[in-house]
């Protein structure tokens, strides 16, 4: 018996070893190689030269990079929250029982499939001042004063790009929402209804506390999803106009095709630290609430 569990506790530590390995090669070793190139000069052809921690004193003298992260947090504190919000909300209405909801959920969930550069170049399309569809649309209906260059004018183009991203991604959020709904035991609502509490004094005491370990996935992936954003800026403003929507991704990409390798890589890291930090606050935050309820 002893020598059967001595075997099984072996044999699961050997299955472990190669997520082990794999974690190593794609993670610790691309880390550790970052963390290298980032205290060098290097420009990806030339040889390297230690430079210390200049790399990151730049970054903090650079405008333009200030300027990039005050837009990542812009886009992560209004993509985010608005994701969860309407997430939510979407898997409450979807979760009840009535006639198509399945074609309802299949028209919310449609967009998430879809390429964010793709989806970008539509929205593109439609919001092009001039001949974009919705010019034509508001024109029709006699609404032209309300045309404007949303995407040409910087103290709009990234409300814009916020909404673009929740409009695509919040049936991803709102998928994972209702899986949680779905796991949760329909006679803790029978028994709160024979109790007399009311719609939203369920919510907060049964659904929302249950519904925590969705609420963990949906906000540690939207945190890092909204701080990585790419593809989205790149398709519909490229940046622009100017500097004004480029995000940190995007300054990274450009300081490394600029010959700027080791810089790009100090940048990246940096905004390694960025996503890292609020994710571990809040699994920390959420971890405490377990315990407590």
């Amino acid at each position: 018996m002893y020598l059967l569990r001595a075997i099984n506790t072996n044999l699961h530590k050997f299955m472990a070893v190669p997520a082990i390995l794999l974690f190593a090669l794609f993670f610790i070793y691309p880390l550790t190689q970052g963390i290298g190139i980032s205290l060098t000069n290097w420009n990806g052809v030339s040889q390297a030269k230690f430079v210390g921690m200049q790399n990151f004193v730049d970054f903090f003298h650079d405008d333009r990079a200030k300027h990039d992260l005050y837009n990542t947090l812009f886009f992560a504190l209004g993509s985010a929250p608005l994701l969860n919000i309407f997430g939510l909300a979407y898997a409450l209405i979807l979760d009840r029982n009535f006639k198509g909801k399945g074609v309802v959920r299949a028209i919310v969930y449609l967009p998430a499939v879809i390429s964010p550069l793709i989806m970008g170049y539509v929205w593109y399309f439609i919001l092009q001042p001039g001949r974009g569809f919705l010019y034509h649309i508001l024109d029709n209906m006699n609404l032209g004063f309300m045309n404007t260059n949303w995407l040409g004018d910087s103290s709009s183009a990234m409300k814009v790009l916020v909404m673009v991203n929740v409009w695509q991604f919040v049936g991803m959020t709102m998928i994972i929402y209702l899986a949680g709904l779905q796991s949760i035991p329909a006679e803790l609502y029978e028994s709160s209804k024979i109790d007399g509490a009311g719609y939203f004094a369920t919510l907060h005491s049964i659904t929302i506390p249950l519904l925590y370990p969705a609420i963990q996935i949906n906000v540690v992936t939207n945190i890092i999803g909204s701080l990585s954003v790419f593809e989205i800026i790149v398709a519909l403003t490229d940046g622009g106009p100017g500097y004004s929507t480029e995000s940190l991704s995007i300054y990274i990409l450009r300081m490394l095709y600029g010959s700027f390798t080791g810089y790009s890589t100090a940048v990246a890291l940096l905004l390694f630290v960025i996503i890292v930090i609020p994710v571990i606050i809040f699994m920390r935050l959420t971890k405490s609430r377990e315990i407590e309820m």
